[in-house]
């Protein structure tokens, strides 16, 4: 499982592996721009991590750390998003892991600098994803699953490419 911390939408996909290759079991977001305050977010997010681990049972989480901007309120809201929804992983025992979102977007799209758009479209060749949803969060958090399983079996790529189509030639079996 993979999650996308945020504090107005937290995104989160899943994947089984079947042989050597990843199928996306379920990808979405948790809404939270709607409560009225941080700490109403922050018991919902606690609530849904734990409901989707329960529900789908997964090996690991992994989280994308968070960003270091300069807004210091954002990045304290963020990383109390962060915690909590760890702390709701941990809690059933599940494992825990993070990556830069430098690594992730490397790991699915073999560019660190790729857009957002740019990762969903390389999650839809990779795991056969007939339609991509409207809120790219959910693939933010789909792409956290993906380079964990990349990482964990050895197959993350560990620089950039000059461009999809290197990319492409260089991992075809990531696009099959």
């Amino acid at each position: 499982m993979g999650i996308d911390p945020g504090t107005n939408k937290m995104g989160y996909g899943i994947i089984r592996i079947v042989g050597n290759h990843p199928e996306m079991v379920v990808m979405g977001y948790i809404e939270l721009s709607k409560l009225g305050n941080s700490y109403l977010k922050l018991k919902h997010i606690y609530e849904r991590v734990s409901a989707l681990v329960r529900q789908y049972r997964p090996d690991a989480v992994a989280f994308e750390a968070p960003f270091f901007g300069e807004n210091v309120q954002s990045m304290l809201k963020l990383g109390r998003a962060q915690g909590v929804a760890i702390a709701a992983a941990q809690v059933l025992d599940v494992d825990i892991f993070e990556y830069a979102p430098t690594k992730v977007k490397i790991a699915v799209s073999g560019s660190g600098g790729a857009s957002k758009e740019q990762v969903a479209r390389m999650l839809q060749k990779i795991l056969h994803i007939s339609e991509l949803p409207r809120n790219l969060d959910a693939t933010d958090g789909l792409a956290v699953a993906l380079c964990h399983y990349y990482q964990s079996s050895g197959s993350i790529p560990s620089s950039s490419h000059k461009s999809w189509d290197e990319f492409i030639r260089m991992h075809p079996e990531r696009v099959k």
